[in-house]
């Protein structure tokens, strides 16, 4: 009978590691930043029907990067968890503290316990009735959640953007300020991006019980102008 080879635990969750970090890598990254009124959602996407933000409930939103088809299975989990959740017991009940937790355990059992890790990072944004309420939970492949208070920075080369956002970014700003800090920190100083590049959403407080909206490229290009 023949033994199997033998690796040591650290080395297979090192190689999962890597792997899910160049998978993520490859794709375009993604921004949410908090703003007066509420948080806006930044993705670098060319695509016209293959959206990387999407309504979760009432105030809360996802966002994700990496390999499109495994984030879009975790952004229907989040919908029929939440839609569950809010009609078993109450609309109120439903948070994004508690789909964070649900999201990081799927992420943590795959990764430790399937061949393939998935390969993305999503994001779970909720808006408060005040500034103070707003939450961004930025959760990683492996299951790893960070609680975010100004803004999150998602996908390849997150270090660089972050570094960028971190110069350009103020607290209360307007709308129109927090679309040309994100977009300026995605683009960097060697390329721009227009708005057909950009995928842009905001869940804000003036928009009455369903706060999620999506910004056409007409109204993102006059935010990016102004």
């Amino acid at each position: 009978m023949s033994m199997p080879f033998y690796v040591a635990p650290e080395q297979v969750m090192k190689d999962r590691a890597d792997y899910a970090r160049k998978g993520i890598a490859r794709g375009r990254a993604l921004v949410a930043v908090r703003y007066a009124d509420g948080i806006a959602l930044v993705a670098e996407n060319p695509s016209n029907t293959l959206r990387k933000i999407s309504e979760i409930y009432d105030r809360i939103a996802f966002a994700g990067v990496g390999k499109y088809n495994e984030f879009d299975q975790l952004r229907v989990a989040g919908v029929r968890a939440a839609d569950l959740k809010g009609f078993q017991y109450s609309r109120d009940d439903v948070d994004a503290r508690s789909l964070a937790n649900n999201y990081a355990q799927i992420l943590g059992q795959i990764f430790t316990h399937e061949m393939k890790p998935m390969e993305v990072e999503i994001l779970v944004a909720e808006v408060g009735v005040r500034g103070q309420d707003d939450q961004l939970f930025h959760i990683l492949y492996d299951g790893t959640v960070v609680d975010e208070r100004r803004f999150s920075v998602l996908g390849g080369d997150a270090e660089a953007i972050s570094a960028r956002m971190n110069d350009q970014h103020a607290d209360d700003q307007s709308l129109d300020d927090a679309l040309k800090s994100a977009a300026a920190a995605l683009s960097g100083p060697d390329r721009t991006l227009a708005a057909d590049d950009l995928e842009v959403a905001v869940l804000s407080r003036l928009n009455g019980r369903r706060c999620f909206k999506r910004l056409t490229d007409a109204a993102v290009a006059a935010s990016l102008a102004s």
